[in-house]
């Protein structure tokens, strides 16, 4: 999966031109590395436990707070994450991809199996956090879930990610999405 921008340039070189990038919070880099895992596991079959073992192994061993060394990446591509965010969005993902897919059914245009695969997993890890994570407002799940597909996903992927989780957001948190104008 490389990183891409919409003109197919790389995001690297965006920011080498000058512009500047905020670094991600935890959370969101607890999404990208599990948007990672989650992709080998929909593409190459791998069960959960796989994937948290190519992973970093702070996210398989818990909050033990010690050092530990890193199987994949470098520590600093993981030292900012939320290892107990990655492990519930892999584990929940990878133990409930099939309600979460009936979940989605309804919001999408085509057979979820037709989808690219890292729309499919951004889809996927969304939909777990609107129906497991409801102190997470639906608005930042959707933002979320777009920048992943702004980042890792095709040209227009973001805007279908988009589209799909407005209606799945409305199905999934029906009271909050019905209550998005009022304060």
């Amino acid at each position: 999966m490389n990183e891409k921008n919409l003109d197919g340039g790389t995001k690297a070189g965006k920011r080498a031109r000058g512009k500047a990038s905020r670094p991600a919070s935890p959370r969101r880099r607890a999404r990208e590395l599990a948007l990672q895992g989650l992709y080998q596991w929909r593409v190459g079959g791998a069960d959960a436990a796989t994937v948290e073992s190519h992973m970093p192994h702070w996210a398989v061993c818990g909050e033990s707070g010690e050092p530990a060394p890193v199987a994949v990446g470098s520590v600093a591509e993981v030292a900012d994450a939320d290892g107990d965010f990655y492990l519930a969005l892999v584990r929940g993902v990878t133990r409930e991809h099939a309600a979460l897919t009936e979940r989605l059914a309804p919001a999408l245009d085509r057979d979820f199996a037709a989808l690219s695969p890292v729309e499919a997993v951004i889809l996927l890890i969304a939909a777990f956090e609107l129906a497991h994570c409801p102190e997470t407002p639906y608005r930042v799940v959707i933002n979320e879930a777009i920048e992943l597909a702004k980042r890792f996903g095709g040209n227009e992927g973001h805007r279908y990610v988009n589209g799909v989780l407005d209606k799945a957001a409305s199905i999934i948190r029906a009271q909050e999405a019905e209550n998005k104008g009022q304060p």
